[in-house]
């Protein structure tokens, strides 16, 4: 009897290589699945806590909510991301950059998702750092 072994060549693996890829890449979670978002009802809690650890996320509640909904047609959440840029002179102060986003606004009579980026200085404490 006799037996032929075939050893697959590089090209003939590359289909079970990407389907293992692929099959990986569907079992981490995305960011946005894992990402625990606070309710806030303003924005302040989430800057103090992105100057102290680094990045805070969270979605907007209450009136303010409730008026943006109205103004722009909206039933999707305002989602906020706070990410520290980097540390200032000050102890416990940083420059953050706040991204807003909400899905599916009505302006000037089309649909679209939209976002909004900007930066401040903000100390852990709450407070803005002193000008020097």
């Amino acid at each position: 009897m006799t037996f032929i072994t075939a050893i697959p060549t590089i090209p003939s693996r590359l289909p079970a290589l990407a389907a293992v890829l692929f099959g990986a890449l569907l079992a981490v979670p995305s960011q946005a699945q894992t990402t625990q978002r606070i309710p806030v009802s303003e924005i302040k809690p989430l800057l103090a806590l992105a100057a102290e650890r680094g990045a805070a996320h969270g979605v907007l509640i209450g009136p303010s909510a409730e008026y943006m909904r109205r103004r722009f047609d909206a039933t999707a959440p305002i989602e906020i991301d706070v990410a520290t840029l980097h540390a200032l002179p000050q102890p416990g102060c940083a420059r953050l950059e706040v991204t807003t986003r909400q899905r599916d606004v009505l302006e000037q009579g089309k649909r679209s998702d939209q976002e909004l980026r900007w930066q401040v200085s903000f100390c852990r404490d709450g407070s803005f750092p002193e000008k020097r």
